[in-house]
């Protein structure tokens, strides 16, 4: 925790900095949720196509998830996609036109995580 997934464009391939990326990620969880940096784990997942609109012009998307165990305020929250969405240009290069996103939300209770 947090299980943080990004989303991007296949278009993106080598305009984004993923390591760099997941790790400004990590320090805004620790910053904004508690989070600590050993328990953040990020992947990133390449979409062949995304569509935006009515599809009249090809587009480029960014969506990040971050995925929490409950018990943060929604004040904290939404701080963190606020910060998540800030720093996720420059982490970018040519941002212009890319759409971009955070969520974050709650894990289910259910959840549980191990180290094999």
């Amino acid at each position: 925790m947090p299980v943080i997934t990004v989303d991007h464009s296949a278009a993106l391939d080598g305009r984004l900095d993923r390591p760099g990326l997941a790790g400004a990620v990590h320090r805004a969880c620790v910053e904004h949720v508690a989070a600590r940096i050993p328990a953040c784990k990020t992947r990133f997942r390449r979409a062949e196509e995304t569509v935006v609109g009515d599809a009249a012009e090809e587009a480029s998307v960014v969506h990040i998830e971050i995925a929490l165990l409950a018990g943060r305020t929604e004040e904290a929250r939404t701080a963190l996609a606020e910060a998540v969405l800030a720093l996720l240009p420059a982490h970018l290069k040519e941002a212009q036109g890319v759409h971009l996103s955070v969520e974050v939300r709650d894990l289910a209770p259910a959840y549980r995580s191990a180290l094999g």
